[in-house]
């Protein structure tokens, strides 16, 4: 695998992270480390800002990772201590949780239109 391949595909997996798990938002990996970066211990931010800076300047400057072993520890730590955290807080963030959410508001929502339906005409929707 190419230094660039590695760099994208590492930067993509802690962003999928973020965003899956601790509701991060913005266009790259920097963007959404600032987004969440309370919710996150700091010597993480700063791992997950190493691999956003090194997969930066590997994509639009040089091609090659300077330092392959730092960045390569930078993202293990930095994905292992996201699953952590997010496990410790029961399992998904609160992305996840918003859409279970939505998804019993509709539920309900749906149920009460069907009973209201019923009693109002007098037969099943």
């Amino acid at each position: 695998m190419s230094d660039i391949d590695l760099a994208v595909t590492r930067s993509q997996r802690l962003e999928q992270l973020l965003e899956r798990d601790f509701g991060a938002t913005g266009r790259g990996l920097h963007e959404k480390v600032s987004s969440v970066a309370d919710a996150i211990p700091q010597d993480v931010v700063r791992k997950l800002r190493l691999v956003a800076t090194v997969r930066n300047k590997v994509v639009h400057e040089s091609g090659r990772i300077d330092d392959r072993p730092r960045f390569l520890e930078a993202a293990d730590i930095a994905e292992r201590e996201l699953v952590a955290i997010a496990k410790s807080r029961g399992g998904r963030g609160s992305g996840e949780r918003i859409k279970r959410l939505v998804m019993f508001i509709f539920l309900f929502a749906l149920v009460c239109a069907a009973w209201w339906w019923r009693w109002r005409t007098g037969r099943s929707p």
